[in-house]
């Protein structure tokens, strides 16, 4: 019975961090002096390090050096505030709707963009209930591109189409449709709005209504 799987991004999807990246961001741009708001934060939603780094920036050149530097500096800021991370910044609804698909034998997964995946995961106390776990580092196309859900789906023995995809961002959503799969959009319809589903949470969510909505 399908879905055979359920794969997760992270961070606005399993994990309240955006607001710790955006105040990460927000430190950095007060250490150089430029300007940084929730609207430049929203646009990074999905995008690797380096891509966050050119919003940041709003296109100005920097050398290599220098880009390293930021990016190393604020991520440093972000892991000082991922120190206090708990388990009570899980996403609403998310554990019980990990937990039913455990129970029901449906495999579970990650496709991140973020480098820290595995230490937000420990932090919430999830990480041994995922099978596979894609991060920042797994695949050198990052979202939009579908390579992170087609990784996941392969290390899973699935094929797209019998997988459900969870994302907050733009760029998630591209990834997994063009991938082949059933896509949720969490958030705002203006974000997400070309997935399959989009729901506010996934307060209340079970797996035998997302069943009834996308197979």
């Amino acid at each position: 019975m399908l879905p055979r799987a359920l794969i997760f991004d992270l961070d606005g999807v399993i994990a309240n961090t955006i607001p710790l990246h955006y105040q990460s961001w927000l430190r950095l741009a007060q250490d150089i002096n430029i300007t940084f708001t929730p609207d430049d934060n929203e646009l990074m939603l999905g995008l690797p390090r380096r891509e966050c780094l050119d919003i940041f920036l709003r296109g100005q050149p920097v050398s290599e050096e220098t880009a390293q530097e930021l990016m190393h500096r604020k991520n440093r800021y972000f892991l000082e505030l991922l120190d206090a991370l708990t388990p009570a910044d899980t996403a609403p609804g998310v554990t019980d709707l990990i937990a039913e698909a455990r129970a029901e034998g449906v495999k579970i997964g990650l496709g991140s963009s973020s480098q820290n995946a595995r230490r937000v995961l420990d932090k919430l106390g999830l990480l041994a209930w995922f099978d596979v776990i894609g991060d920042g580092l797994t695949v050198a196309r990052t979202k939009p591109a579908p390579d992170i859900y087609l990784w996941a789906a392969a290390r899973l023995g699935i094929d797209p189409f019998e997988a459900i995809i969870f994302e907050d961002s733009a760029a998630g959503v591209q990834a997994g449709l063009e991938g082949g799969f059933r896509v949720v959009g969490i958030g705002l319809a203006r974000i997400v709005g070309a997935a399959h589903l989009v729901v506010p949470s996934l307060e209340g969510m079970t797996l035998n209504a997302l069943r009834q909505r996308l197979f």
